[in-house]
């Protein structure tokens, strides 16, 4: 029999609470379990005391046996200093979600627009005094 250590949702709608049990993995996610092994509330603060609770002995107990922790508990059980913590690869971890990309081309954009807008000002302004005097010598001309 494969054994995990997982969440079992409990709880309302949009208020999750959960349930750490040790279940047999071919049962469903919310069915039968073994044991309650202890309880997370993630709508509590991160420093709470009481976000997360687990009975260590039994935690132990089960992993002694074989039991598999999935990576959520896994990560509860690094942060309580029961497993060695483990080297995450994460090669997305620095790119740019999409609305972050769209703000930076938009903010490159104007800063573009102003320097591009600069010397076409320059340009009609030296135009300008050309054009004049180009309008003066038409009309001495005539004269």
């Amino acid at each position: 029999m494969s054994m995990k250590i997982r969440l079992a949702r409990g709880g309302s709608k949009k208020r999750p609470f959960y349930r750490i049990v040790a279940a047999d993995s071919r049962m469903p996610r919310d069915g039968r379990f073994i044991e309650k092994l202890g309880t997370y509330n993630p709508l509590l603060p991160k420093d709470s005391e009481d976000r997360v609770k687990m009975d260590m002995d039994r935690i132990q107990h089960w992993l002694g046996h074989g039991a598999q922790p999935t990576d959520r508990i896994a990560r509860m059980l690094e942060a309580a200093g029961v497993l060695p913590k483990t080297e995450r690869n994460n090669p997305k971890k620095a790119e740019l979600g999409t609305k972050a990309k769209e703000r930076l081309e938009a903010k490159e954009a104007k800063s573009e627009e102003p320097a591009a807008e600069a010397p076409a000002e320059e340009a009609a302004a030296a135009e300008a005094p050309a054009e004049e005097d180009a309008g003066d010598g038409k009309e001495v001309a005539a004269n």
